[in-house]
């Protein structure tokens, strides 16, 4: 049944993720449920269900993982922790993967924060690698169960908020000096491909589109009273909040995802729990 007198004022203040403009940029009425609503709905996102668990659990298992390791943890009593066929598989990709040798600085699982629209945005970053003055790498490792299309990541709000907050947010990486948007550049780095990475270059121009394009975005967000659904009901398969909306009530199927229903599957570092080793 759709929910009667929703909620329509924005938490103040409120602090964006790429996480919840992709929400609104998918459905706005979505953001609505999960940002303003608050609200926890139980839905299968996919079935089967526990297919959908175990890789979302190994995900995050992977990402402490390789975070343990770039603060300095043993290769091998960490790989001791692989103990299932996808995550060992994943271990050695990253354990071969060499990538982070030229780099002054690493700053694993890094949050950056800037004022936007009267609120606030932040970033949780899988790793930023920096060499003061020269260059800054986003490396955000993803196990997608298919490789994304280079096209499809380069328009997710991701990419487009990850290395524009670097710009506008990380002085301190860089002696005190802004990095210029072409020291920067954002690469992802898939577990199931690791020779396949995706990577994005910056440019001044790509800068101040991205942040004129979240300005915009904010300012749509905040004076929304209406919060429509989204037109393409392929988006509701996944969506928890789907039979709030009337959207059906049974999950889609993990094989017959589309590429856009891909994030739902990968681990979000702004929503998830912390593993203790």
């Amino acid at each position: 049944m759709p929910i009667a007198n929703h909620k329509s004022t924005i938490p103040t203040p409120f602090t964006f993720s790429q996480s919840s403009l992709q929400d609104y940029a998918d459905c706005p009425r979505r953001f609505q449920l999960r940002y303003i609503e608050e609200l926890a709905w139980p839905a299968v996102e996919t079935e089967p269900a526990l297919e959908n668990e175990r890789h979302q659990q190994e995900g995050l298992f992977f990402h402490r993982l390789v975070q343990q390791r770039l603060v300095g943890l043993p290769v091998e009593k960490l790989g001791r922790m692989a103990n299932s066929p996808n995550l060992s598989q994943w271990w050695q990709n990253f354990v071969d993967f060499r990538g982070l040798e030229d780099f002054g600085s690493l700053y694993p699982e890094m949050t950056l924060f800037s004022p936007l629209g009267g609120h606030r945005l932040m970033a949780k970053y899988d790793l930023i690698a920096a060499t003061p003055g020269e260059k800054a790498v986003i490396f955000d490792w993803k196990t997608y169960q298919k490789r994304p299309k280079d096209e499809w990541m380069a328009a997710r709000l991701q990419t487009r908020v990850y290395r524009a907050l670097l710009v506008r947010a990380g002085a301190h990486l860089n002696s005190g000096q802004a990095f210029q948007p072409e020291q920067v550049e954002m690469i992802y780095w898939y577990a199931n491909y690791p020779q396949e990475p995706s990577r994005f270059p910056y440019t001044a121009a790509q800068y101040k589109r991205d942040w004129d394009t979240l300005t915009r975005l904010v300012a749509e967000i905040l004076a929304q009273r209406d919060f429509p659904l989204t037109g393409d009901e392929k988006k509701c398969a996944c969506c928890p909040y789907r039979s709030y909306c009337n959207r059906g009530v049974e999950a889609g199927t993990m094989d017959g995802m589309a590429e856009t229903d891909l994030m739902t599957l990968d681990v979000n570092l702004e929503q998830i729990q912390e593993i203790e080793f």
